[in-house]
């Protein structure tokens, strides 16, 4: 049986990152790429904190076909703290193999933080890591030892997921409710 694969998406890093780098993704076209290039199955899209403000962007990622992962804040702080995920995504990383051990699951993750160097280790260990993806050129540097054969630069797909202006972009403003994950029901 060929192990199925989990796409698990620093969504701040991933937009922080390509915008550093002078473009920015089209989220279909991104779904579909990690589809097509490295069979994942199913695509976690981490995002700080649920705003208001974003409904249209939440929408698009679902529609796109990422599931949506929010990290929970107390309300009196949400304009006070960034939307760390790290923890949020190495919990749900380990909680996919543990909860369905009898599924063969790879993990994919993309994004340039060295916060996850211990956890990718130990999924490499565990012949559980297939791929860490780089939405930069310059990753943290606590990576340099993974080889090629563990890494990939997003970069290199650009012709195939850029985001491409086409006249006047429309907006959905769709008042339909979009689904999302909590850590619990991951």
């Amino acid at each position: 049986m060929k192990p199925s694969t989990l796409a698990f998406i620093d969504g701040q890093n991933l937009h922080l990152g390509l915008k550093a780098e002078g473009w920015s993704v089209d989220l279909r076209r991104l779904r579909v790429f990690l589809q097509d290039k490295f069979g994942v199955k199913e695509a976690y899209y981490f995002l700080g904190y649920l705003d208001d403000q974003q409904q249209d962007l939440y929408t698009m990622l679902q529609k796109s076909g990422f599931i949506l992962c929010f990290r929970e804040h107390n309300s009196l702080l949400l304009g006070k703290k960034k939307g760390n995920v790290d923890v949020d995504i190495v919990f749900a990383m380990m909680k996919s193999l543990i909860d369905t051990p009898e599924i063969q699951e790879k993990i994919i993750l993309l994004s340039s933080d060295g916060d996850y160097k211990r956890v990718v280790e130990y999924l490499i260990k565990k012949e559980k890591f297939e791929k860490l993806i780089f939405p930069t050129k310059n990753p943290s540097s606590l990576y340099k030892k993974l080889g090629n054969k563990r890494v990939y630069y997003l970069g290199n797909a650009k012709s195939k997921i850029q985001y491409k202006k086409k006249g006047i972009v429309e907006h959905s403003h769709s008042s339909e409710p979009f689904r999302h994950n909590t850590l619990s029901n991951i």
